[in-house]
């Protein structure tokens, strides 16, 4: 279920048209050889994991208060009592939208949601043991790697991984744009968030594999779902790197940093999702990175895991 990634270094960042400021500057980094899942983890490896451990993801439990708080500007009001019990946010398709900076009129916090009820009480993971798993937050990816005694990979391994050797690559297929030819990854088609014409046959998450692998041998690196990598978020991270030599293994910024949420503990999480659109995010680029908060989780966020190859002895 691992491919091994060769080493090699690579010019890291702004890939394509679509990229954004904290895509940054573009700088040379070197990474080791490193075995990496084939596949995101899907419900039915997820579901091994907690039937062996008891495992309790964060979207399963009661949210703390004093801990959230934290998180938020001071002199928040503390939410009613209703409002911190277990759950986690859903993409929910409204009838219109008023401009696409405001998400909260697509994503709906629902009580109950969980990775084995991803739509919310009633719904279930049956015929989708296949689908990577959701509603995860960082510290359970943690938890699940160190269970397969594995990690998370460095943000800096994911894109190498994710371009597949090509230097000039724009997505894990290449440089033929998303919206050519047969869908080469899943992500909306149509007008988002409102209609979604299914082109690639999924409206959500897809079965991990149903898309030609990269050039390594890796499925899905782009689209169907968002993956965490081991690497706080800074967007301002890229220009403390050199520009005229590799960094060797980055593992990302000391202490996380979001100028729009600055009170929030954000991780990176890349590769974009089933949302994902020219218009809106563009985000299954292999350079596109997106902060997420520490505790978030969500229906279209995953993670696959890296391993280190064992040393040779002389």
């Amino acid at each position: 279920g691992m491919v091994l990634v060769p080493g090699g270094t690579f010019s890291m960042g702004a890939a394509g048209s679509h990229a954004l400021p904290r895509e940054f500057p573009v700088h040379p980094v070197q990474v080791h050889r490193f075995y990496l899942d084939t596949t995101e983890v899907t419900n039915a490896q997820f579901r091994a994991f907690v039937d062996a451990t008891g495992y309790i993801t964060v979207a399963e439990k009661p949210i703390d208060w004093k801990t959230l708080a934290l998180q938020l500007p001071p002199g928040t009001p503390e939410p009613a009592a209703e409002d911190l019990q277990p759950g986690s946010l859903v993409f929910s398709p409204p009838p219109a939208v008023y401009g696409l900076d405001n998400w909260s009129q697509w994503w709906r916090w629902v009580p109950g949601a969980c990775w084995y009820a991803p739509e919310g009480p009633g719904s279930n993971l049956e015929g989708k043991e296949q689908h990577p798993v959701v509603h995860i937050a960082y510290r359970d990816a943690l938890a699940y790697a160190e269970w397969a005694g594995k990690r998370l990979p460095t943000e800096a391994e994911w894109e190498w991984a994710a371009r597949g050797g090509r230097s000039d690559a724009i997505y894990p297929w290449g440089t033929q744009d998303v919206n050519a030819g047969t869908p080469m990854c899943n992500f909306w088609q149509g007008r988002f968030p409102i209609d979604n014409t299914e082109t690639d046959g999924y409206y959500t998450t897809a079965p991990v594999a149903q898309f030609p692998p990269n050039a390594f041998g890796l499925y899905d690196m782009a689209g169907n779902v968002w993956e965490m990598v081991s690497d706080w978020y800074d967007p301002a991270y890229y220009g403390t790197l050199p520009t005229d030599s590799a960094v060797i293994n980055p593992g990302g910024p000391v202490r996380p940093y979001n100028p729009e949420a600055p009170y929030t503990l954000p991780t990176v999480i890349k590769g974009g999702s089933f949302l994902c659109n020219d218009a809106y995010c563009a985000s299954y680029r292999v350079s596109a990175r997106m902060p997420l908060e520490l505790d978030a989780a969500t229906n279209h966020t995953g993670f696959r895991c890296a391993q280190d190859v064992p040393l040779r002895r002389p």
